[in-house]
């Protein structure tokens, strides 16, 4: 468990890949969003309606390049200080999963303010998203840190196949997906069922995409060990 910890302690050596470029665009994105609202307010004639957007997301796109850095960077220096591949494995995941709790405490912290302030008083939200808050800030905040872990560990699984096998076997992988997403919309479209799968997904609600988020990065983290075992630094 010390190796383990020492792993975590050493991916934030370099803090701000896990902590200042994470929050620099959080904090970024929301000043924009902010300042287009203000914008929208005194231009807009009927402007007396909820503004809602989705720019607290900006981070989440960055955590798959965290993902990719934290194995690319770090591991081959793992390795020559004789680091065994599970405890970079855990070490990591460690540090990804606090890294991902502190942004959906700020997420839900968020929340909580646009709604006490009425979307600062403009009625204004991109925290606080309705569809998202339904069942309360807790299980939002869950939502958060689940996507902000499976967007993580997509990097790192990518980054796994890179280091094991190359960038044409990447490349070949990111394709076959491509094509699998490709397939899944043909299939849907042909059964003329794009109703039932708005409807399933509404009928589940934030608490089934929650547990399908969650579940998803629990698949993908399994299957980026058993490539990192075999990867070379």
């Amino acid at each position: 468990m010390n190796r383990t910890l020492n792993v975590a302690r050493m991916q934030l050596v370099n803090r701000q890949t896990f902590v200042w470029v994470p929050l620099l665009i959080l904090v970024g994105a929301y000043l924009i969003t902010l300042a287009l609202f203000v914008v929208l307010r005194a231009t807009v004639v009927d402007g007396n309606g909820p503004m809602i957007a989705g720019s607290a997301q900006a981070p989440l796109w960055y955590f798959a390049v965290i993902g990719a850095q934290a194995l690319t960077l770090t591991f081959p220096f793992s390795q020559a200080m004789s680091v065994t591949r599970r405890e970079f494995y855990l070490g990591t995941l460690l540090v990804a999963a606090g890294a991902s709790a502190v942004m959906a405490v700020l997420f839900v912290i968020g929340g909580l303010l646009e709604s006490a302030t009425n979307g600062w008083g403009m009625n204004g939200y991109v925290f606080r998203i309705d569809w998202l808050w339904v069942d309360g800030p807790l299980l939002a905040g869950i939502l958060y840190f689940g996507l902000a872990m499976l967007f993580f560990v997509i990097g790192f699984v990518g980054a796994t196949i890179y280091k094991r096998a190359g960038t044409l076997v990447l490349t070949i992988v990111v394709l076959a997906l491509g094509a699998l997403l490709i397939a899944a919309v043909w299939v849907i479209g042909t059964l003329d069922a794009w109703e039932a799968v708005f409807r399933a997904i509404a009928d589940g609600g934030p608490v089934g995409l929650a547990v399908a988020v969650l579940v998803s990065v629990v698949v993908l983290a399994g299957v980026s060990f058993p490539v990192l075992r075999r990867a070379t630094p």
